[in-house]
């Protein structure tokens, strides 16, 4: 029967290769805008502790140890929140999911805002940490769900800009405003998004899986527009969902789904272990560190950081996910090592001391080309390679991973660097070149590939 299904499956799908790309309507840009908008908070959270970390401290007397475990609740909570995140949207929707994150952001923030001792402060790192962990996994997934093939790269990247528009502003901010203020800030995308759920669609792929067919040809009538001819589009998503409909746990350890497995665990470990929790949550520190000025650092940061992210979103359908992955991991491999050298050279006798500006360019490079390219990417991908019913299995797997390890990079990362500035930055550049290798090797191109079309290859 599955392979009946599968040979009906490539039929089908043969005879729409020639199909004409989907135009974009208006109801598809605002419902991609409300799905994403609750990433700036995201992107808040992430820079919240870049360039306060001494007005916390200071303000609540913390030690490093008590910051570091602040700081690393972010992504324990991410954690805790994915092991959750694709049984929650599996089981009722991805709209009902965001609602979920958004009570979550909305309750820690206020928590971080209002705090007056260490546990309400943590806690409400903690909650924060849950909902982005939410976030981070239903996001790309519906947004590749509902966006046309020629378009579904760009749109689901717009996640990592608008995270990206957050750690601008976290980073900005933090120069001048209280820290309390920062976290009520992070509270206005989520509003936003609360609210605006009321007037978008559930994702039609879902609705097929829920055996809601009506409703779901009704969505992708208006998601296409009323002119569009969506049934061939129907017969796909129901064909995809009928063949995928006896997936378990058990079935993610098949032989057939080890590469995409691979791929999505590698790419979430490796970003990670490229050090990028660390590098957000503490850059304010390495510029210290460094004999940079940090406020100066920071405003720079939060000027480039979206432009560059803007360019990743126009260049992911252009040069393809594969190359500007690769593309983004040898950057950082580069900014990772010029830190290494720059702390390297700290204080040697006889040498000008160039650590200051080598440690800003160094930086100034990870921060753009990860904003370009490694930090959305491997969402994207792991939202494409799996069919329909594996991505609640394979997508609890590979987010859990991805903030399990960032937990463990975030929590260590200061003890690192007292540990050595010039080792931390040396192991990260030997990952991110691992990265390199590791995309050129094993990731596929999916550019302009339905994710019908997609499974079809893959069969």
């Amino acid at each position: 029967m599955e392979g009946e299904s599968s040979s009906i499956e490539k039929g089908l799908l043969l005879v729409n290769k020639e199909e004409s790309a989907t135009t974009s309507t208006p109801l598809l840009f605002f419902t991609t805008f409300i799905i994403v908008s609750a990433s700036f908070s995201f992107g808040v959270a992430l820079g919240h502790t870049a360039g306060t970390m001494a007005f916390i401290m200071e303000d609540l007397d913390l030690n490093i140890a008590q910051f570091s475990v602040f700081g690393s609740l972010l992504t324990f909570g991410g954690m805790i929140g994915a092991i959750f995140s694709a049984t929650i949207a599996d089981s009722f929707g991805r709209k009902m999911t965001l609602w979920i994150a958004d009570v979550f952001c909305i309750s820690g923030w206020l928590a971080i805002a209002l705090a007056k001792d260490i546990i309400w402060l943590d806690l409400g790192r903690f909650f924060v940490g849950v909902g982005v962990g939410l976030l981070s996994y239903v996001v790309p997934i519906y947004i590749a769900e509902i966006a046309p093939k020629n378009v579904r790269g760009t749109f689901t990247f717009s996640n990592q800009l608008l995270q990206n528009c957050g750690l601008a502003i976290a980073y900005f901010l933090g120069n001048f405003m209280s820290w309390r203020t920062i976290a009520l800030i992070g509270i206005s995308p989520c509003l936003i998004q609360l609210f605006g759920l009321f007037f978008i669609p559930e994702s039609p792929r879902w609705l097929a899986k829920e055996c809601r067919d009506e409703e779901c040809e009704v969505v992708l009538q208006k998601l296409k527009g009323e002119e569009a001819d969506i049934k061939k589009e129907t017969r796909e998503i129901m064909i995809s969902v009928d063949a995928s409909a006896n997936i378990s746990m058990r079935s993610l350890f098949k032989r057939k789904y080890t590469r995409q497995l691979t791929i999505g665990i590698g790419l979430m470990l490796l970003q990670q272990l490229s050090g990028s929790a660390g590098l957000s949550y503490y850059v304010g520190s390495i510029f210290d560190l460094a004999g940079f000025p940090s406020r100066i650092g920071m405003t720079v940061l939060s000027i480039v950081v979206v432009p560059k992210a803007i360019l990743g979103l126009i260049l992911v359908e252009r040069w393809g996910r594969r190359p500007l992955l690769m593309v983004s991991a040898s950057g950082l491999c580069l900014g990772c090592i010029l830190l290494a050298v720059a702390f390297a050279l700290k204080g040697v006798p006889g040498i000008v001391n160039v650590t200051p500006t080598l440690a800003f360019i160094g930086i100034l490079t990870y921060s753009m080309m990860f904003a370009a390219g490694l930090g959305g990417l491997p969402w994207i991908i792991m939202s494409e390679i799996f069919p329909m019913n594996m991505k609640v299995v394979a997508g609890s797997l590979i987010t859990i991973t991805n903030w399990f390890t960032g937990w463990i990079v975030s929590y260590s990362f200061n003890f690192m660097l007292l540990w050595s500035q010039t080792g931390t930055f040396s192991i990260f550049a030997m990952i991110t070149g691992v990265t390199v290798v590791f995309a050129w090797w094993m990731v596929p191109e999916t550019r302009g590939l339905t994710l019908e079309e997609i499974q079809l290859r893959r069969s």
